[in-house]
C-alpha cells in the first residue's frame, strides 16, 4: 500500500471514491469493498423476487431488521417481505424557509400497505456536518453525501433495537435504472465526460486525469456503460452504504446487490423508456392494483446547503473552482477539503 494523495484527490473526484486498494491518502487504508462476494443469477422477476425473500428470511433470522423506505418500487418491493410491525425509516431532508423533496407520504403509504411502523427522521445541515467527520475518520476519504443520511438513519435503528439494516441499493446499477448511462452507444470520450463526476484539472493545482477504469472497458473505441457501472459504479455506492452501517455499529443488508442480471441487458426496452423493466414486473406482481410511482433520487439538497458556500481555501485548490458547480460537485469539493483537513489535524 503506498500513500498517494494526489492519485486519492484525483480519483475520488473523478468516480466519487478512491478504486485503487493500493494507493490510500494516509496510513489508514481506504474503505474499498470486495465484490468477488456471491450473487443469485436472475433471468425475471420471478427470480427476483424469490431471491429477495431469502435474503430478507436469512437476515431476519439471525436477528432484527430494520428496512430503509422510500416512495420509490425498490425499497416498496422489499416491504412486502419484512415481517409485518418492522421498522421503516425515511429520510426528509429539512431546509428552513425551502422546498425540497419530500417523499414520506409516498413511503407512509408502503408502510400502511405491509403493516410497518413508520419513523421519518428530519435531517439539517448541522446533523449532516457532524456525522460528516466520523465517516470519513473511519472510511479514509471523503464521502457521497447521502453517506451521512444513511448514518444517522441506522443510529436510530440501532438505538430501535435492530442490528440489520436493509436497503434496495444496486437496483439501479444491476437492472438497468441507470437510464442516462445507458442511454446510448458511448464513444469513449463521450462516456469520460458523461460519468466524471469532476474533472480534476478543474479543481486540483496538481490534477492527475485517471483513466484506467474507462479504458478497462473501451473496446473499439466505446465503452459499454452497463459494464463500466456495474464494476465500478456499484463499487462505489457499495463502500458507501458499508461504510455508513458500519460505522454507525450495524449490518448493511442490500438484497439487490446480492443478485446479478444473468440475461443481456435489453437496450431497447430501456431506451424506450421501459428501465428497469425487471423490477417493474416485479413491482406489479406485488401490487397490481397500484400506480406505478415516479423514480426519485434520495434526497439531498445539496444546492441550498451549499448555495452560500464559498469555495475551498486550502492551496491545493484553484480559487473560484466551484462558481459554477451544481450543488452534488460542490459537496465533492466541500468534502474533499473537509478531509484533507481531518488528516492535517491528526
Amino acid at each position: 500500500m503506498v500513500i498517494d494523495r494526489k492519485f486519492c484527490m484525483s480519483s475520488y473526484l473523478m468516480y466519487r471514491y478512491n478504486y485503487d486498494s493500493n494507493r490510500t491518502f494516509s496510513e489508514k487504508s481506504s474503505n474499498i469493498v470486495d465484490l468477488s462476494f456471491p450473487r443469485v443469477p436472475v433471468k425475471n422477476a420471478e427470480d427476483l423476487l424469490k431471491a429477495i425473500q431469502q435474503t430478507i428470511e436469512t437476515a431476519n433470522h439471525a436477528g432484527t431488521s430494520a428496512l430503509a423506505l422510500s416512495g420509490g418500487i425498490d425499497s416498496a418491493i422489499l416491504a412486502k417481505f419484512v415481517p409485518e410491525g418492522t421498522k421503516a425509516y425515511t429520510f426528509r431532508c429539512v431546509v428552513e424557509g425551502k422546498d425540497v423533496i419530500d417523499e414520506t407520504d409516498r413511503a407512509k403509504h408502503w408502510a400502511d400497505l405491509c403493516k410497518l411502523q413508520h419513523t421519518i427522521i428530519d435531517i439539517r445541515w448541522e446533523d449532516i456536518t457532524e456525522a460528516a467527520k466520523i465517516l470519513m475518520e473511519h472510511k479514509g476519504a471523503p464521502i457521497h453525501s447521502i453517506e451521512a443520511q444513511i448514518y444517522i438513519a441506522a443510529k436510530k435503528a440501532i438505538a430501535d433495537g435492530a442490528d440489520k439494516f436493509i436497503f434496495g441499493e444496486n437496483a439501479d446499477i444491476i437492472y438497468g435504472g441507470m437510464n442516462g448511462l445507458l442511454a446510448k452507444d458511448w464513444l469513449f470520450s463521450e462516456f469520460v465526460d458523461r460519468y466524471t463526476y469532476v474533472m480534476p484539472y478543474k479543481v486540483l493545482k496538481e490534477p492527475e486525469l485517471i483513466l484506467e477504469p474507462y479504458t478497462e472497458f473501451e473496446k473499439d473505441g466505446r465503452i459499454d456503460g452497463y459494464d463500466f457501472i456495474n464494476k465500478y459504479f456499484r463499487q462505489e455506492a457499495l463502500g458507501t452504504y458499508t461504510n455508513a452501517c458500519q460505522t454507525a455499529g450495524i449490518e448493511f443488508i442490500g438484497p439487490y446487490s446480492q443478485t446479478y442480471l444473468d440475461a443481456p441487458v435489453d437496450y431497447n426496452r430501456i431506451r424506450n423508456g421501459d428501465t428497469k423493466y425487471i423490477v417493474r414486473e416485479a413491482f406489479q406482481l406485488l401490487y397490481p392494483d397500484e400506480k406505478m410511482p415516479a423514480k426519485i433520487p434520495m434526497p439531498r439538497p445539496v444546492d441550498e446547503w451549499l448555495a452560500e458556500w464559498n469555495g475551498p481555501v486550502r492551496p491545493e485548490f484553484w480559487p473560484h473552482c466551484t462558481d459554477n458547480m451544481s450543488g452534488d460537485q460542490k459537496w465533492m469539493v466541500w468534502s474533499l477539503e473537509q478531509y484533507l483537513n481531518i488528516l492535517d489535524n491528526k
